[in-house]
Protein backbone atom coordinates (compact mmCIF):
# COMPACT_ATOMS: atom_id res chain seq x y z
CA UNK A 1 0.00 0.00 0.00
CA UNK A 2 0.80 3.41 -0.25
CA UNK A 3 -0.76 7.07 -0.42
CA UNK A 4 1.44 8.03 -3.37
CA UNK A 5 -1.58 6.71 -6.28
CA UNK A 6 -3.66 8.94 -4.66
CA UNK A 7 -1.21 11.56 -4.04
CA UNK A 8 -0.53 11.01 -7.87
CA UNK A 9 -4.33 10.85 -8.88
CA UNK A 10 -4.86 14.13 -7.41
CA UNK A 11 -1.89 16.10 -8.26
CA UNK A 12 -3.50 15.95 -12.23
CA UNK A 13 -6.06 17.41 -11.19
CA UNK A 14 -7.47 20.81 -11.82
CA UNK A 15 -7.65 21.40 -7.55
CA UNK A 16 -7.78 25.27 -7.69
CA UNK A 17 -10.47 25.08 -10.12
CA UNK A 18 -12.26 22.25 -8.60
CA UNK A 19 -12.45 25.04 -5.12
CA UNK A 20 -13.41 27.86 -6.56
CA UNK A 21 -16.56 26.09 -7.95
CA UNK A 22 -17.81 24.87 -4.61
CA UNK A 23 -20.97 26.90 -3.58
CA UNK A 24 -22.51 28.12 -0.67
CA UNK A 25 -24.95 24.73 -0.34
CA UNK A 26 -22.22 22.68 -0.43
CA UNK A 27 -20.58 24.22 2.46
CA UNK A 28 -24.22 23.77 4.13
CA UNK A 29 -24.10 20.42 3.03
CA UNK A 30 -20.83 19.46 4.27
CA UNK A 31 -21.22 21.39 7.81
CA UNK A 32 -24.81 19.05 8.11
CA UNK A 33 -23.08 16.25 8.06
CA UNK A 34 -21.45 13.92 11.04
CA UNK A 35 -19.15 12.25 8.99
CA UNK A 36 -17.19 14.01 5.90
CA UNK A 37 -16.01 12.70 3.18
CA UNK A 38 -13.14 13.90 0.81
CA UNK A 39 -16.06 16.30 -0.97
CA UNK A 40 -16.92 17.84 2.11
CA UNK A 41 -13.27 18.73 3.03
CA UNK A 42 -12.59 20.32 -0.26
CA UNK A 43 -15.96 22.47 0.36
CA UNK A 44 -14.75 23.45 3.78
CA UNK A 45 -11.40 24.61 2.70
CA UNK A 46 -12.85 26.32 -0.01
CA UNK A 47 -13.12 30.28 -0.22
CA UNK A 48 -16.87 29.60 -0.41
CA UNK A 49 -16.42 28.43 3.26
CA UNK A 50 -14.75 31.41 4.47
CA UNK A 51 -18.10 33.10 5.40
CA UNK A 52 -18.77 29.93 7.44
CA UNK A 53 -15.68 29.92 9.96
CA UNK A 54 -18.18 31.17 12.74
CA UNK A 55 -20.31 28.03 12.11
CA UNK A 56 -17.02 26.12 11.86
CA UNK A 57 -15.64 26.86 14.69
CA UNK A 58 -18.63 26.39 16.67
CA UNK A 59 -18.68 22.80 15.51
CA UNK A 60 -14.90 22.12 15.99
CA UNK A 61 -15.54 23.68 19.54
CA UNK A 62 -17.88 21.07 20.52
CA UNK A 63 -15.94 18.40 18.95
CA UNK A 64 -12.58 19.27 20.55
CA UNK A 65 -14.56 18.97 23.58
CA UNK A 66 -15.77 16.35 23.53
CA UNK A 67 -12.81 14.27 22.18
CA UNK A 68 -10.11 16.26 24.44
CA UNK A 69 -11.49 18.38 27.07
CA UNK A 70 -10.23 21.02 27.71
CA UNK A 71 -6.29 19.97 27.68
CA UNK A 72 -3.46 20.80 25.93
CA UNK A 73 -0.42 18.67 25.85
CA UNK A 74 2.90 20.39 26.28
CA UNK A 75 5.76 19.56 24.39
CA UNK A 76 9.79 20.64 23.42
CA UNK A 77 11.88 20.03 20.64
CA UNK A 78 15.76 18.75 21.16
CA UNK A 79 18.03 19.61 18.41
CA UNK A 80 20.67 16.72 18.73
CA UNK A 81 22.19 17.61 15.09
CA UNK A 82 21.85 20.57 12.73
CA UNK A 83 24.61 19.29 10.00
CA UNK A 84 22.93 18.31 6.97
CA UNK A 85 23.50 16.99 3.21
CA UNK A 86 19.97 17.92 2.11
CA UNK A 87 19.53 21.15 -0.34
CA UNK A 88 16.20 22.61 0.56
CA UNK A 89 16.10 26.00 -0.71
CA UNK A 90 13.58 27.00 2.36
CA UNK A 91 15.71 25.31 5.48
CA UNK A 92 18.04 27.27 7.49
CA UNK A 93 19.78 23.83 7.87
CA UNK A 94 20.60 23.42 4.19
CA UNK A 95 24.03 22.34 3.43
CA UNK A 96 25.09 25.60 1.12
CA UNK A 97 24.31 27.69 4.11
CA UNK A 98 27.36 28.72 5.51
CA UNK A 99 26.33 28.12 9.31
CA UNK A 100 28.53 26.76 12.51
CA UNK A 101 27.64 22.79 12.56
CA UNK A 102 27.78 20.78 15.65
CA UNK A 103 26.27 17.95 16.93
CA UNK A 104 25.89 16.94 21.20
CA UNK A 105 28.10 14.24 22.62
CA UNK A 106 26.03 12.06 24.94
CA UNK A 107 27.31 13.71 27.71
CA UNK A 108 26.11 17.11 25.73
CA UNK A 109 22.66 15.01 25.45
CA UNK A 110 22.17 14.17 28.90
CA UNK A 111 22.67 18.26 29.56
CA UNK A 112 20.00 19.35 27.65
CA UNK A 113 17.59 16.20 29.20
CA UNK A 114 18.28 17.69 32.62
CA UNK A 115 17.60 21.26 31.53
CA UNK A 116 14.35 20.39 30.04
CA UNK A 117 13.16 17.52 32.10
CA UNK A 118 13.86 20.90 35.16
CA UNK A 119 10.91 22.45 33.40
CA UNK A 120 8.61 19.05 34.53
CA UNK A 121 7.80 18.34 30.54
CA UNK A 122 7.64 14.80 30.07
CA UNK A 123 7.05 14.85 25.83
CA UNK A 124 10.46 15.20 23.88
CA UNK A 125 10.96 15.71 20.28
CA UNK A 126 14.42 15.56 18.91
CA UNK A 127 15.40 16.47 15.87
CA UNK A 128 18.58 16.43 13.69
CA UNK A 129 19.33 17.73 10.05
CA UNK A 130 19.41 15.36 7.80
CA UNK A 131 22.99 13.57 7.60
CA UNK A 132 22.80 9.88 8.35
CA UNK A 133 26.60 10.05 8.38
CA UNK A 134 26.38 12.39 11.89
CA UNK A 135 23.18 11.23 13.03
CA UNK A 136 23.42 7.21 12.18
CA UNK A 137 20.91 4.80 13.94
CA UNK A 138 23.70 3.85 16.51
CA UNK A 139 24.21 7.43 17.10
CA UNK A 140 20.23 7.66 17.68
CA UNK A 141 20.14 4.36 19.57
CA UNK A 142 22.50 6.06 22.10
CA UNK A 143 20.86 8.93 22.85
CA UNK A 144 17.84 7.15 23.55
CA UNK A 145 19.88 5.80 26.23
CA UNK A 146 20.09 8.75 27.87
CA UNK A 147 16.80 10.30 27.16
CA UNK A 148 14.97 7.76 28.24
CA UNK A 149 15.88 8.31 32.13
CA UNK A 150 13.77 11.46 31.71
CA UNK A 151 10.87 11.47 29.51
CA UNK A 152 8.19 8.37 29.22
CA UNK A 153 7.23 10.17 25.20
CA UNK A 154 10.08 10.47 22.97
CA UNK A 155 9.19 11.31 18.95
CA UNK A 156 12.06 11.74 16.54
CA UNK A 157 11.51 14.36 13.42
CA UNK A 158 14.93 13.21 11.26
CA UNK A 159 15.74 11.78 8.07
CA UNK A 160 13.58 9.36 6.45
CA UNK A 161 14.34 5.55 7.46
CA UNK A 162 13.33 2.62 6.05
CA UNK A 163 10.84 0.17 7.87
CA UNK A 164 13.47 -1.79 10.24
CA UNK A 165 15.35 1.02 11.02
CA UNK A 166 12.35 2.87 12.73
CA UNK A 167 11.39 -0.45 14.13
CA UNK A 168 15.23 -0.56 15.74
CA UNK A 169 14.41 2.88 17.07
CA UNK A 170 10.58 1.79 18.74
CA UNK A 171 12.49 -1.44 20.39
CA UNK A 172 14.91 1.60 21.95
CA UNK A 173 12.18 3.57 23.06
CA UNK A 174 11.16 5.98 20.44
CA UNK A 175 7.11 5.77 20.35
CA UNK A 176 6.31 8.85 18.02
CA UNK A 177 7.43 9.82 14.07
CA UNK A 178 6.66 13.33 12.95
CA UNK A 179 7.40 13.63 8.93
CA UNK A 180 6.81 16.73 7.11
CA UNK A 181 6.33 16.09 3.56
CA UNK A 182 6.87 19.90 3.04
CA UNK A 183 4.65 20.17 -0.30
CA UNK A 184 2.62 17.56 -1.75
CA UNK A 185 2.95 19.31 -5.01
CA UNK A 186 5.57 16.80 -6.50
CA UNK A 187 6.89 19.18 -9.45
CA UNK A 188 6.96 21.78 -7.05
CA UNK A 189 8.99 19.61 -4.54
CA UNK A 190 11.32 18.96 -6.89
CA UNK A 191 12.40 22.82 -7.01
CA UNK A 192 12.56 22.86 -3.71
CA UNK A 193 14.69 19.81 -3.10
CA UNK A 194 17.78 20.47 -5.56
CA UNK A 195 20.01 17.94 -3.71
CA UNK A 196 20.36 14.98 -1.17
CA UNK A 197 18.34 12.11 0.24
CA UNK A 198 15.43 14.35 0.93
CA UNK A 199 15.21 15.10 -3.19
CA UNK A 200 13.01 11.25 -3.39
CA UNK A 201 9.89 12.52 -3.28
CA UNK A 202 7.98 9.36 -2.89
CA UNK A 203 10.60 7.95 0.18
CA UNK A 204 9.75 10.90 1.66
CA UNK A 205 5.71 10.89 1.27
CA UNK A 206 5.95 6.51 2.37
CA UNK A 207 8.04 7.30 5.39
CA UNK A 208 4.69 7.63 7.70
CA UNK A 209 3.24 4.50 6.70
CA UNK A 210 6.57 3.18 7.32
CA UNK A 211 6.46 3.98 10.91
CA UNK A 212 3.32 2.69 11.28
CA UNK A 213 4.15 -0.44 10.17
CA UNK A 214 7.23 -0.29 12.32
CA UNK A 215 4.91 0.25 15.65
CA UNK A 216 5.13 3.44 16.29
CA UNK A 217 2.34 4.92 18.56
CA UNK A 218 2.03 8.24 17.10
CA UNK A 219 2.82 9.37 13.39
CA UNK A 220 2.30 13.19 12.89
CA UNK A 221 2.53 14.54 9.30
CA UNK A 222 2.01 17.63 7.79
CA UNK A 223 2.76 20.30 5.04
CA UNK A 224 5.10 23.41 5.23
CA UNK A 225 2.31 25.74 4.52
CA UNK A 226 3.88 28.98 2.34
CA UNK A 227 5.81 26.83 -0.05
CA UNK A 228 3.01 26.32 -2.99
CA UNK A 229 -0.79 26.59 -3.29
CA UNK A 230 -1.42 26.45 0.54
CA UNK A 231 -5.34 24.89 -0.27
CA UNK A 232 -3.55 22.20 -1.93
CA UNK A 233 -1.44 21.19 0.33
CA UNK A 234 -4.12 21.03 2.97
CA UNK A 235 -6.15 19.50 1.40
CA UNK A 236 -3.96 16.57 0.43
CA UNK A 237 -2.76 16.33 4.02
CA UNK A 238 -6.26 15.96 4.93
CA UNK A 239 -6.26 12.93 2.81
CA UNK A 240 -3.03 11.84 3.40
CA UNK A 241 -4.51 11.94 7.28
CA UNK A 242 -7.44 9.77 6.44
CA UNK A 243 -5.43 7.02 4.22
CA UNK A 244 -3.48 6.33 7.28
CA UNK A 245 -6.46 6.30 10.20
CA UNK A 246 -8.19 4.13 7.89
CA UNK A 247 -4.95 1.25 7.43
CA UNK A 248 -3.79 2.08 10.25
CA UNK A 249 -6.59 2.82 13.14
CA UNK A 250 -4.14 1.34 16.60
CA UNK A 251 -1.69 4.61 15.69
CA UNK A 252 -2.63 7.64 16.69
CA UNK A 253 -2.26 9.80 13.41
CA UNK A 254 -2.24 13.31 14.35
CA UNK A 255 -1.57 16.87 12.24
CA UNK A 256 0.90 19.97 12.65
CA UNK A 257 0.44 23.35 10.80
CA UNK A 258 3.78 25.04 10.03
CA UNK A 259 3.73 28.34 8.15
CA UNK A 260 6.77 29.41 6.68
CA UNK A 261 8.99 31.05 9.35
CA UNK A 262 12.98 33.27 8.64
CA UNK A 263 15.62 31.54 7.99
CA UNK A 264 19.20 31.38 7.19
CA UNK A 265 18.80 31.62 3.35
CA UNK A 266 17.21 34.05 0.65
CA UNK A 267 13.92 31.71 -0.19
CA UNK A 268 10.66 33.33 1.08
CA UNK A 269 7.35 32.19 0.81
CA UNK A 270 5.56 31.75 -2.52
CA UNK A 271 2.43 32.38 -1.09
CA UNK A 272 1.10 33.98 1.99
CA UNK A 273 -1.10 31.89 4.49
CA UNK A 274 -2.90 34.57 6.54
CA UNK A 275 -4.11 33.81 9.83
CA UNK A 276 -7.69 33.16 8.80
CA UNK A 277 -7.06 30.55 6.54
CA UNK A 278 -4.53 29.04 9.03
CA UNK A 279 -7.93 28.82 10.99
CA UNK A 280 -9.97 27.60 8.05
CA UNK A 281 -7.62 25.01 7.70
CA UNK A 282 -7.57 23.77 11.23
CA UNK A 283 -11.51 23.96 11.31
CA UNK A 284 -11.83 21.74 8.56
CA UNK A 285 -9.26 19.40 9.84
CA UNK A 286 -11.38 19.38 13.04
CA UNK A 287 -14.70 18.81 11.46
CA UNK A 288 -13.06 16.06 8.83
CA UNK A 289 -11.64 13.94 11.52
CA UNK A 290 -12.69 14.78 15.45
CA UNK A 291 -10.18 12.89 16.80
CA UNK A 292 -7.15 13.98 15.24
CA UNK A 293 -3.88 15.68 17.26
CA UNK A 294 -3.75 19.01 16.25
CA UNK A 295 -0.17 20.85 16.73
CA UNK A 296 0.32 24.42 16.47
CA UNK A 297 3.99 25.64 17.08
CA UNK A 298 6.10 28.00 18.89
CA UNK A 299 6.30 29.29 14.78
CA UNK A 300 3.26 31.30 15.97
CA UNK A 301 2.86 34.06 17.88
CA UNK A 302 1.52 34.26 21.41
CA UNK A 303 -1.67 35.92 20.60
CA UNK A 304 -2.57 33.63 17.38
CA UNK A 305 -1.81 30.57 19.77
CA UNK A 306 -3.94 32.02 22.55
CA UNK A 307 -7.04 32.87 20.41
CA UNK A 308 -6.88 29.84 18.51
CA UNK A 309 -7.16 27.54 21.76
CA UNK A 310 -10.88 26.30 21.66
CA UNK A 311 -10.72 25.56 17.92
CA UNK A 312 -9.18 22.51 17.56
CA UNK A 313 -5.82 22.53 19.05
CA UNK A 314 -4.81 19.54 21.10
CA UNK A 315 -1.32 20.21 21.18
CA UNK A 316 1.41 22.76 21.70
CA UNK A 317 5.31 23.17 22.01
CA UNK A 318 6.63 25.24 25.25
CA UNK A 319 10.01 26.51 25.90
CA UNK A 320 11.82 26.20 22.69
CA UNK A 321 14.57 26.31 21.22
CA UNK A 322 15.73 25.51 17.51
CA UNK A 323 19.40 25.61 18.08
CA UNK A 324 21.75 22.21 18.69
CA UNK A 325 22.36 22.41 22.47
CA UNK A 326 19.93 25.35 23.01
CA UNK A 327 18.34 24.38 26.37
CA UNK A 328 21.57 24.13 28.08
CA UNK A 329 22.90 26.84 27.08
CA UNK A 330 22.39 30.44 28.38
CA UNK A 331 21.98 31.97 24.88
CA UNK A 332 21.29 30.18 21.80
CA UNK A 333 21.06 32.98 18.75
CA UNK A 334 23.81 35.83 19.84
CA UNK A 335 27.41 33.97 20.55
CA UNK A 336 27.58 32.68 16.87
CA UNK A 337 28.63 29.44 17.83
CA UNK A 338 25.01 27.94 17.27
CA UNK A 339 22.27 29.12 14.83
CA UNK A 340 18.74 28.20 15.07
CA UNK A 341 16.57 26.29 12.14
CA UNK A 342 14.03 28.89 11.89
CA UNK A 343 12.56 31.82 14.02
CA UNK A 344 10.11 30.95 16.47
CA UNK A 345 7.40 33.61 17.94
CA UNK A 346 6.14 32.52 21.28
CA UNK A 347 9.52 32.85 23.41
CA UNK A 348 7.15 31.79 26.47
CA UNK A 349 8.33 29.48 29.17
CA UNK A 350 7.01 26.21 30.35
CA UNK A 351 5.44 28.12 33.23
CA UNK A 352 4.70 30.26 31.53
CA UNK A 353 2.77 28.92 28.87
CA UNK A 354 0.91 26.90 32.17
CA UNK A 355 -0.29 29.93 33.29
CA UNK A 356 -1.66 31.33 30.25
CA UNK A 357 -3.42 27.73 29.87
CA UNK A 358 -4.79 27.67 33.00
CA UNK A 359 -6.30 31.43 32.76
CA UNK A 360 -8.02 30.73 29.83
CA UNK A 361 -9.75 27.45 31.36
CA UNK A 362 -7.23 24.59 29.98
CA UNK A 363 -5.10 21.95 31.77
CA UNK A 364 -1.29 21.45 30.46
CA UNK A 365 -0.93 17.91 30.07
CA UNK A 366 2.72 16.91 31.05
CA UNK A 367 2.39 13.23 30.15
CA UNK A 368 -0.16 10.73 29.10
CA UNK A 369 2.00 7.78 28.16
CA UNK A 370 4.14 5.58 29.98
CA UNK A 371 7.08 3.01 28.10
CA UNK A 372 6.82 0.03 29.55
CA UNK A 373 9.99 -2.56 29.03
CA UNK A 374 8.73 -5.41 30.80
CA UNK A 375 4.89 -6.33 31.61
CA UNK A 376 6.13 -9.62 33.98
Amino acid sequence: MSFYPICTEYNALPLNERFESVTESDVRRALGKTVLDAEDLLSLMSPAAAPFVEEMAQKASQLTLQYFGRTIQLFTPLYLSNFCTNHCVYCGFNAKNKIPRSQLELAQVEEEAKAIAATGLKHLLILTGESRAKASPDYLDSCMTVLRKYFPSVSIEIYSMDQDEYARLVDSGVDGLTVFQETYDEELYATLHLFGPKKNFRYRLDAPERGCKAGMRVVNIGALLGLGDWRKDAYLTGLHVAYLQNLYPEVDIAVSLPRMRPHAGEFQPTSIVEDRDMVQIMLAFRLFSPRLGITISTRESVQFREDILPLGVTKMSAGVSTAVGGHSQEDDSQDGDTVGQFDISDERTVDEMCEALRKQGYQPVFKDWEFITDLQ
